[in-house]
C-alpha cells in the first residue's frame, strides 16, 4: 500500500489495544486463560506496545475476566510493552498491586445515568471513590489512565453537553491521572463534535498530548472521528483487535474501532505505528475461531489470508 501524507497529522500514533479487556469482557464465550495469554502475546508480537490485559472489576459483574490474577501470573511480558489493567476501586487496586501491575486505568462517566447503571453511584460519588485509588497508585509509582464514557451521547440522556464532559475530565485529571481517554460509548460522535470537545478541553488546561480517543462505530464514524482527533494533535487511539467488544451497559453500542481498520488508515497516511498488519489480522482471525464467529473488522475480512502468514 502506498502512503500519502496529509498536512497537520502526527508522524507517529500510539495504539492503545483494548481487545483482551474491553473486547473479551463483552463476549458471551468465556475464553480460557491459556487463549487469553496467547492472544496478548500475539498482539505484542505484532508490534502493539500497549495491550490492556484484564480488569479487576468484581467477577459478579464481569465474569469473563474473573481469572485476572491467574492470567497475570502466566502471561508473557514482552520488553517495552505496557500491560494496563482496569481498576474500579481500592480493592481492585490492592489486587493489582499484589499482581505486580505497573499501569492501571479507572473508568468514569460523563453522565449521571450511566454512572448509576455502570458504577451504582453518582458522578460525584464515583470521583470520590477514584480519588484514593489514584493517590495510592501514584504513591506506588503506577501510571494511571482515566476513561470517561458517554462523552458525546448517552442512550438515556441524549446529547451530552461539552461543558459537562469538560467538568468531569478536569476533576479526573486534578486527581493526578496521567492520561484521559474520551469514550464515544454509543458511537454517536461526529468529527465536528470531536474537534469542539478537544478544543474545549484544551481551553480548560488538558492538552491534546494528554488525551486519547476511544470510538465505537455504531454510525460508521469511528475512523472519521479518529482523523479529526489526530488533526487536533491527539496521538493515542484506543482500538480492539478484530473489532471485538462493545459496552454491556449501552444496548445500542456496537463494537470498538477495529485495530486493523485503524492501522490500514494510519499506514495509508504515512503515520508510523510499529504494527505488523498481516500478523495482527492473523491474530484476530485466530481469536475469532475461539469466539465462534467471524471478525467484524473490514480489513480482516478483506485482507487475503495468504498475506497474513
Amino acid at each position: 500500500m502506498s502512503a500519502f501524507r496529509m498536512p497537520g497529522l502526527p508522524e507517529r500514533v500510539t495504539i492503545y489495544e483494548v481487545g483482551p479487556r474491553d473486547g473479551l469482557q463483552n463476549e458471551k464465550t468465556i475464553v480460557p486463560v491459556a487463549d487469553k495469554a496467547a492472544f496478548i502475546a500475539r498482539l505484542a508480537a505484532a508490534g502493539l506496545r500497549t495491550v490492556e490485559a484484564t480488569s479487576f472489576v468484581h467477577p459478579k459483574w464481569v465474569p469473563q475476566l474473573a481469572d485476572a490474577e491467574e492470567l497475570l501470573a502466566v502471561m508473557e511480558r514482552a520488553e517495552g510493552v505496557r500491560y494496563p489493567v482496569l481498576v474500579p476501586n481500592e480493592r481492585g487496586l490492592d489486587r493489582a498491586l499484589r499482581a505486580g501491575v505497573t499501569h492501571i486505568a479507572v473508568f468514569a462517566s460523563a453522565t449521571e445515568s450511566f454512572a448509576r447503571r455502570n458504577l451504582n453511584r453518582t458522578v460525584a460519588e464515583s470521583l470520590a471513590m477514584f480519588a484514593p485509588v489514584v493517590t495510592r497508585a501514584k504513591e506506588n509509582g503506577l501510571w494511571v489512565r482515566a476513561y470517561v464514557s458517554m462523552c458525546f451521547g448517552d442512550p438515556w440522556e441524549g446529547e451530552v453537553p461539552i461543558e459537562q464532559v469538560v467538568s468531569v475530565a478536569v476533576r479526573l485529571m486534578e486527581l493526578g491521572c496521567d492520561e484521559l481517554s474520551l469514550g464515544d460509548t454509543i458511537g454517536v460522535g461526529t468529527p465536528g463534535h470531536v474537534t469542539a470537545l478537544i478544543g474545549a478541553l484544551g481551553e480548560a488546561g488538558i492538552g491534546a498530548q494528554r488525551l486519547a480517543v476511544h470510538f465505537h462505530d455504531t454510525y460508521g464514524q469511528a475512523l472519521a472521528n479518529t482523523l479529526a482527533a489526530l488533526r487536533c494533535g491527539v496521538t493515542t487511539v484506543d482500538s480492539s483487535a478484530g473489532g471485538i467488544g462493545g459496552c454491556p451497559y449501552a444496548e445500542s453500542a456496537t463494537g470498538n474501532l477495529a485495530t486493523e481498520d485503524l492501522v490500514w488508515m494510519l499506514h495509508g497516511l504515512g503515520i508510523q505505528t510499529g504494527v505488523d498488519l498481516p500478523a495482527l489480522a492473523a491474530t484476530s482471525r485466530w481469536m475469532a475461531t475461539r469466539l465462534g464467529r467471524p471478525s467484524p473488522s473490514r480489513v480482516v475480512q478483506a485482507l487475503p489470508v495468504e498475506e497474513e502468514q
